[in-house]
Order: structure tokens, then sequence, then C-alpha cells
């Protein structure tokens, strides 16, 4: 832990640790699996939500990727043609669509996503709630001062 860093060398720090980060994040092997999909980061982030938060709607899944339902509903038919999403009418509300990992992929998407979910329990594990939000509030502020430039 860097206490009492100076703003500079605080930015220093970082705009040496970002590079390295997105690196080991597009270094994370796709599994043999899922290799002749065209699988895009867009993909990593609809699948992580489905694998670690179980079945959710279209909706639900657009809401937490930040995008239109017809975006998430686009993405999730590439996925579902291809065999990796499988939907399901929701038991209590036979009106809604439940989005699932396909069985046939579960075991394939969860060792290609579990890397990234034990290095960020590992990092944010020690940390209290508030720490963990400062930490996503920092990231989503430089991704959106980095979005204007």
């Amino acid at each position: 832990m860097h206490d009492g860093l100076s703003l500079d060398d605080g930015v220093r720090a970082m705009v040496l640790l970002m590079p390295r980060l997105v690196g080991r994040a597009k270094r994370l092997p796709v599994p043999e699996a899922l290799r002749s999909f065209d699988l895009a980061p867009r993909h990593l982030s609809l699948l992580t939500y489905v694998l670690l938060d179980g079945p959710l709607t279209v909706n639900e899944l657009a809401s937490r990727l930040e995008v239109a339902p017809t975006t998430a509903s686009l993405m999730i038919s590439d996925l579902s043609r291809q065999g990796v999403l499988a939907r399901r009418p929701d038991d209590n509300d036979r009106r809604r669509t439940l989005v699932s990992i396909a069985e046939s992929h579960r075991t394939a998407v969860a060792s290609w996503l579990g890397g990234a979910d034990r290095g960020w329990r590992a990092a944010l594990g020690p940390l209290t709630a508030e720490q963990r939000a400062l930490v996503i509030t920092t990231l989503r502020a430089y991704e959106a001062a980095v979005a204007t430039d």
C-alpha cells in the first residue's frame, strides 16, 4: 500500500500500472471450447454478470451493462444462436425470459472468467466496503475522464 502519495506520484503509479492491468486482462486465455465463437469484450461483461448473478432478464442485463435493452437483446441473441447462452421462461412470470449460460459451456465460461474473479476478490477482499466503493468510484471517474478526450 502506498500511504501518503502526492497526486503526481499517484498519477505516475496509475499510468504505469494501467497498461499492465489491461495487458493481463487481455491475456486471459479463452478456453478451447469457446475459441470458435466471435467473443468481444462486451460479451465478457455479459457472461460475467450471468455467471456471477445467475439467470437474468434482458432488462436486468441491459441495466447492468448500461446499454439499451435492444442492444442487450442483440448480444443475447447472438450468443444464444451460438449456443453459449440459453433462454427459458421465468417460472414466476411466464412473460419474462431468463438468460443463463448454456450447461454445455458453463465449465468453460467459469474457468475463463474465474481468473479475473479470483484476482478482484483477492484485491478487494481485504478492503472495507467503503474502500471498495472508493476504488470503483475512482475507476469509473477515470473512465469518464478519458472518454471525454
